[in-house]
């Protein structure tokens, strides 16, 4: 069983040889020409204002953890479709339902403004 799971073991030990390789030859071989402007933190081509330690705006936060949610609860969808057309009628009306059990907290959401950006 072990030997089944060899060549696995050469792939990660190849890719892994491979980016050490790649990130130490760039750093050994690249420019080093640091200055003051180069130094400066960088944020979507716009200039820094304020600290770094100000704070977040919580619907950030919010509106991450809902995207992370229905994303990964989409993903569900996936194993389902691929044994749609052998599964049996019971797993129909079960994604039915998990569908709706979405649908509910979608618009339980949506109701409450988590959506809106102002």
């Amino acid at each position: 069983m072990p030997a089944d799971y060899f060549p696995l073991f050469i792939m990660l030990v190849v890719s892994v040889a491979f980016a050490a390789i790649g990130v130490g030859v760039s750093a050994i071989l690249g420019p080093h020409r640091p200055t003051a402007i180069k130094g400066q933190t960088y944020e979507s081509g716009m200039p820094t204002i304020g600290t770094a330690r100000r704070r977040v705006w919580i619907r950030y936060y919010l509106v991450a953890v809902i995207f992370i949610l229905f994303d990964i609860e989409i993903i569900f969808f996936y194993p389902w479709a691929v044994v749609f057309k052998q599964a049996p009628l019971f797993l129909l009306i079960e994604m039915v339902v998990f569908v709706a059990i979405l649908l509910v907290g979608y618009i339980y959401v949506w109701r409450k403004g988590g959506f809106d950006w102002y």
